[in-house]
């Protein structure tokens, strides 16, 4: 295999789980994060994953922080929350080489804002659903297995990307897709379902255990918003889209929640990135940024999303008070998906 340059900007929980892929395979990395002490520890030490208690080093090719770099960047992986897309996008914009490109490997739609930086024809849309966090500077750690798939935005299969869906091979089965806004919009109905979670202190295949109205609701309105956009959705992972359509029959729901209950309680990582957030690393979440675009869509087209909006709503107050956080709060979900939004 060919050895290729790659710039990770933003080595969290994917850009880092990735980055120590791709330096393990032979290629050099430069992992490019604003977090000093990240940096410094990756300097000193590599990016180390942690798996199973088991810490493996990777040393990379350079780490800085973002005023220490100049040189043109070739292939870049955006992997910065979705907040700072836009600060990102612009800073890469001043420094993307002639032929250089963007890949969005973020949570949310982002792949529009890229472009309005550096150029349609410079972006690359990914879809990537990891199990990973931050555990201390420097180490990243597995929490289980997951999904990437990767195209370009107007639908065709070109060179660069079958070159980065191999490169990415060395992570994990990576599929070249010409439909990447179906796995979009497929992850924002799942997300929808794990931000819910981020409302308690429990395990997340737990908490959609007891809570199957709200996490059906959520998926059913982001959805229905996909749908009125002409989105054809993409199944992944244990997570099937379709069996939370309007008008699905309420036995496939089930089934389909059993199923993913089942695959997420096998997952050494038992709350979302969300909850993380909020509890461990006391910052603002990146679910405003996501979702935000979808209520804008569904007030376009004319369609209500009660549910998601209380949730948003709750995320909100719990973003602001940490210890407000509980289990009434998923239950107030559920009577919004039974009866309309409770205030």
């Amino acid at each position: 295999m060919s050895s290729r340059e790659y710039t990770v900007v933003g080595a969290g929980a994917i850009g880092g789980t990735l980055a120590w892929h791709l330096a393990r395979a032979g290629h050099p990395v430069t992992v490019v994060d604003a977090d000093a002490a990240h940096v410094a520890a990756i300097a000193r030490d590599g990016l180390i994953l942690e798996r199973g208690g088991v810490r493996t080093p990777q040393p990379v090719a350079a780490a800085r922080t973002p005023d220490e770099v100049h040189a043109p960047l070739g292939r870049v992986l955006l992997a910065v929350k979705a907040q700072a897309t836009g600060t990102a996008a612009g800073w890469i914009a001043g420094r993307l080489a002639a032929d250089g490109y963007v890949v969005s490997l973020q949570n949310g739609l982002n792949e529009e804002l890229i472009a309005s930086h550096v150029g349609a024809e410079r972006t690359v849309g990914a879809f990537v659903d990891l199990f990973a966090d931050v555990l201390a500077p420097g180490v990243i750690g597995d929490g289980g297995a997951g999904a990437i798939a990767i195209g370009e935005m107007d639908g065709t299969v070109s060179a660069r990307v079958r070159e980065l869906a191999a490169d990415l091979g060395a992570w994990g089965p990576v599929e070249v897709t010409g439909n990447v806004p179906g796995y979009l919009w497929a992850k924002l109905g799942f997300g929808a379902m794990l931000t819910a979670t981020a409302l308690a202190d429990d395990a997340m295949g737990d908490l959609l255990d007891r809570h199957r109205p709200a996490a059906h609701a959520l998926a059913r309105e982001v959805f229905a918003v996909a749908a009125a956009e002409g989105v054809t959705l993409e199944p992944f992972d244990a997570f099937e889209p379709s069996a939370y359509v309007d008008g699905a029959d309420p036995g496939k729901s089930a089934s389909a929640t059993d199923r993913l209950v089942a695959w997420l309680r096998t997952q050494t990582k038992t709350r979302s990135g969300i909850w993380r957030d909020i509890v461990v690393r006391r910052r603002p979440t990146e679910v405003p940024t996501q979702y935000g675009p979808v209520v804008a869509t569904a007030e376009r087209h004319g369609i209500e999303v009660p549910v998601l909006r209380l949730l948003l709503d709750q995320l909100a107050e719990v973003e602001a008070d940490a210890s407000s956080m509980a289990e009434s709060r998923v239950e107030r979900l559920d009577a919004a998906a039974a009866n309309g939004p409770v205030r």
